[in-house]
């Protein structure tokens, strides 16, 4: 059920899905299914009772009202996340008493329109290193636990997390942390790639930022800022307190942390501030051809790929003398053999690194951009610009955990059945 979109009755969409709430019970009787946490298009997870849900398809779920509850979910201490907490979890099959693992859960509708955990699906452990053995269904009753102590106290793994995870962009990943329980949020940290984590950590609000630095050691944080993009390596370094922001720049590596400290020089609410230090930058004689395959880069941000700066060597930030850029649909209309001198904009204004954002938020309405060349006195590009650093100061502090503020909200159309969330 992971991402399905879920549609309100005249077909309008309202979210997808991100995970289910399930309460356990203390008997040996299937954990009922409380209801679904939806992900709405400002990446709020709101709660939706499973009395709303009227069918579940294999690419939908479909609600009886579109009016939903806007205000940001909250687990309950007699609630668990089936994706979040069930996955992974440690099981003790019956009466074999062998350990295993839980992969998955199946929801079924009893008669009495009432949703609950019927079945699962599980990984043994066999042979003395507890490899997996194959998947088995059962019932729910054919397992012992997971009790809520196990989800709370005791280590799981997060290998079927993870792999649902794989699928999601890191925004979305990084709402999901933001929203698991502590002890598996610090679990699913620790186990992703520094690439990975950096991806995540760059869109989590700042105080998740702070507690996961503060988790994990100092050797890990400092390859996690060397993989940040550095205007976010020096944000999230800017929050810390001297002692820790030093001893982490002495841990990176010299060539990763020179930029970082460059944009730590500038004020937060400055072109040097917002700016980062990587860019796509050619030399003049450079082809399009060579332009186009910089900027189809997958890791890219899309707003850094929608222009190419020329400069004169040296073509790492500060550069040589700044020339001019080129517009991404410039390079689409050219020649591929084409040199990208030939196709240089000259014309465009450029932002000083002092420029406050107001100056900055003109400048990105006035010329239509979504990127912008920051240059010093002496015409060498530091870096550029992107609208999304301008927006994300522009909005407020906390907007990364909510979005929208706490609101009864129409998604779709109005309430009929004066039920609430």
């Amino acid at each position: 059920m992971s991402g399905l979109v879920v549609f309100g009755p005249d077909g309008q969409s309202i979210g997808k899905v991100r995970d289910v709430v399930a309460g356990l019970r203390k008997d040996r009787q299937p954990p009922r299914v409380l209801g679904l946490v939806v992900e709405v298009a400002t990446h709020r997870r709101i709660f939706v009772p499973m009395l709303r849900v009227t069918n579940i398809e294999s690419n939908a779920v479909l609600l009886s009202t579109g009016s939903v509850n806007m205000r940001r979910f909250h687990q309950r201490p007699n609630e668990v996340l089936v994706l979040g907490q069930l996955l992974d979890a440690r099981v003790t099959l019956l009466p074999s008493q062998k350990p295993a693992v839980l992969i998955d859960a199946a929801l079924e509708q009893q008669r009495n329109r009432e949703w609950q955990l019927g079945k699962v699906a599980v990984h043994a452990r066999t042979g003395p290193l507890g490899r997996r053995g194959p998947v088995q269904v059962l019932a729910w009753d054919q397992v012992a636990g997971p009790a809520a102590a196990q989800l709370t106290e005791q280590p799981q793994e997060v290998n079927e997390l993870l792999s649902v995870f794989d699928e999601m962009r890191a925004v979305d990943v990084a709402s999901a942390l933001h929203d698991l329980p502590e002890k598996r949020r610090y679990e699913v940290a620790e186990a992703l790639d520094d690439e990975r984590l950096a991806d995540v950590v760059e869109e989590l609000p700042e105080e998740d930022q702070k507690d996961l630095v503060a988790h994990l050691g100092e050797d890990r944080v400092a390859d996690l800022l060397e993989a940040m993009n550095p205007d976010d390596a020096a944000d999230l370094l800017a929050e810390l307190a001297e002692p820790d922001k030093e001893r982490l720049l002495t841990l990176m590596a010299p060539e990763e942390s020179e930029p970082v400290k460059r944009l730590m020089k500038y004020s937060a609410d400055t072109a040097g501030g917002l700016m980062t230090s990587d860019p796509v930058i050619l030399a003049p004689d450079a082809t399009v051809a060579e332009a186009l395959a910089r900027v189809r880069n997958v890791e890219l941000p899309v707003a850094l790929a929608s222009m190419v700066f020329v400069c004169r060597p040296p073509s790492e930030t500060p550069t040589g003398p700044y020339l001019g850029c080129v517009h991404i649909q410039r390079l689409l209309r050219e020649p591929p053999a084409n040199l990208v001198a030939g196709a240089v904009d000259t014309d465009l204004a450029s932002l000083a690194p002092g420029a406050k954002l107001a100056e900055v938020t003109r400048y990105f309405a006035a010329y239509n951009l979504v990127c912008g060349p920051v240059l010093d006195d002496q015409e060498h590009l530091l870096g550029a610009v992107t609208v999304d650093d301008v927006l994300d100061h522009l909005l407020p502090e906390n907007w990364r955990e909510g979005g929208l503020p706490d609101t009864d909200t129409p998604v779709v159309e109005p309430e009929t059945d004066g039920e609430d969330a």
